[in-house]
């Protein structure tokens, strides 16, 4: 049996940028790469890694994937199944693409990052992680800039709506792979889109890691709404890393649903730029067993006038653990800033643990900002109701959790995908209600 030193693991060895990408990218590779060597590893001392389980951080094991997909990628087309109606889709397998549809304007730019690299360098690198990580996993977003081969290039020009939501699906597959997607949507001014992605694994029981970063970019009077959905199996991690960037004017929305993965670390910053600005973000997790959740939020609030609203519902059954925490900062001379965190931990069993840890900065005058954490036991009272009116009792604790977490889920404002997040949750909460 090879040991985790003797197999091609990701922290050994940078793979070859291909030659026919850009110059710009392989230069922006190597350096990434060589800044991952130079950064410690994060520590338990670190406060943007408070209450973490270092532990997890060991992906010495994870390899790249074989050259050769194993699976019968035929049949994992045929789950990747979202809303009703999409006006696009794109199915990776282990960062391949395997399937491909598109009925999209004629001027929308929709493909793989690998082609957009050849076909529109200019456009790619004007905003292909334009910004350090700020939120701990500086060095895992290097390590993601160096090992990155694909993910999805999305741009949406000025005064185009797209009418469907368009897909995005990852599949993980083989023990200890680790894939690195990409995604990086831009919209025009005026420009309207709404874009959904889900992780998931092929097998429920092999180790895989993901590394994802999505870039989002609203323009001018912009509306761009991104749902990710994470379900990787229960011994699988992943590390989301998600940069907003909002003009003046335009309305971003992204929302995380956590399902699935032994632990996951998420990253969200939202970057306000522009007067009128507004920015939604949104989370909703379901935990069982031992996973672990951390979530990290920085809401920046760089020009005067503009609205932020942060909600994140974790229910947590078993010994889950979630750790949250989030900053409002407000720059000088960002002045009449509004802006809302809170974070919300409904603890379905007496051995959860949810640890909150919101904050404010702010320095400029007339705003309004506020920050909260709430935790509570599943009320007795409340599953006695139910029990009352013949509702058994597992069915009754899964329709308070869910009940619990429809507000976050209905601001998406667009019931195909509030269906699909729903679906997705109510599959995790049979399977706690089960005990499997």
């Amino acid at each position: 049996m090879p040991t985790a030193i003797s197999l091609p693991s990701i922290l050994a060895t940078r793979r070859p940028t291909p030659a026919i990408f850009p110059e710009w990218f392989a230069r922006r590779q190597q350096s990434a790469w060589e800044k991952f060597l130079s950064l410690p590893a994060p520590k338990r001392g670190d406060e943007n890694w408070r209450f973490s389980s270092m532990g997890e951080l060991d992906f010495s094991s994870h390899t790249f994937p074989a050259s050769e997909l194993s699976c019968h990628v035929d049949e994992l087309i045929a789950p990747s199944q979202g809303t009703a109606q999409s006006s696009a889709k794109m199915v990776f397998c282990n960062d391949e693409i395997i399937h491909r549809r598109a009925d999209l304007p004629a001027a929308v730019i929709f493909l793989p990052l690998a082609e957009a690299l050849i076909l529109h360098p200019e456009l790619v690198e004007a905003h292909f992680m334009r910004r350090e990580s700020q939120l701990g996993s500086a060095k895992f977003s290097a390590l993601h800039a160096a090992q990155l081969r694909n993910g999805t290039f999305l741009y949406v020009p000025d005064d185009i709506a797209i009418e469907h939501p368009i897909e995005i699906h990852h599949w993980l597959h083989g023990e200890n792979t680790a894939s690195f997607p990409h995604t990086l949507v831009i919209t025009g001014k005026n420009a309207k889109v709404r874009v959904i992605e889900t992780f998931q694994s092929v097998t429920s029981d092999q180790h895989g890691l993901a590394i994802a970063v999505n870039d989002l970019i609203a323009g001018a009077n912009s509306t761009l709404s991104h749902t990710t959905i994470q379900a990787l199996n229960p011994s699988s991690k992943i590390i989301t890393i998600n940069e907003s960037t909002v003009a003046a004017g335009a309305n971003a929305t992204y929302f995380l649903l956590s399902v699935g993965a032994s632990w996951s670390r998420s990253e969200s910053l939202s970057r306000l730029e522009g007067e009128a600005a507004r920015s939604n973000i949104l989370a909703v997790s379901a935990s069982g067993g031992d996973q672990e959740y951390d979530q990290r939020t920085f809401q920046h609030h760089v020009k005067p006038g503009a609205f932020s609203d942060l909600l994140y519902k974790n229910v947590l059954h078993d010994e889950s653990r979630t750790i949250f925490s989030g900053l409002i900062f407000v720059d000088e001379g960002a002045h009449r800033t509004d802006a809302y965190q809170t974070c919300r931990n409904l603890l379905m069993s007496d051995a959860a643990e949810a640890n909150s840890m919101p904050g404010l900065e702010i320095n400029a005058d007339d705003v309004k900002c506020s920050h909260g954490s709430t935790s509570s036991q599943i009320s007795e009272d409340e599953i006695f109701y139910l029990r009352a009116r013949g509702i058994h009792p597992d069915a009754a604790r899964q329709l308070i959790a869910r009940g619990f977490c429809a507000d976050a889920v209905s601001r998406l404002e667009h019931e195909a995908t509030e269906a699909m997040v729903l679906g997705f949750l109510d599959g995790k909460f049979s399977l706690l209600s089960t005990g499997r």
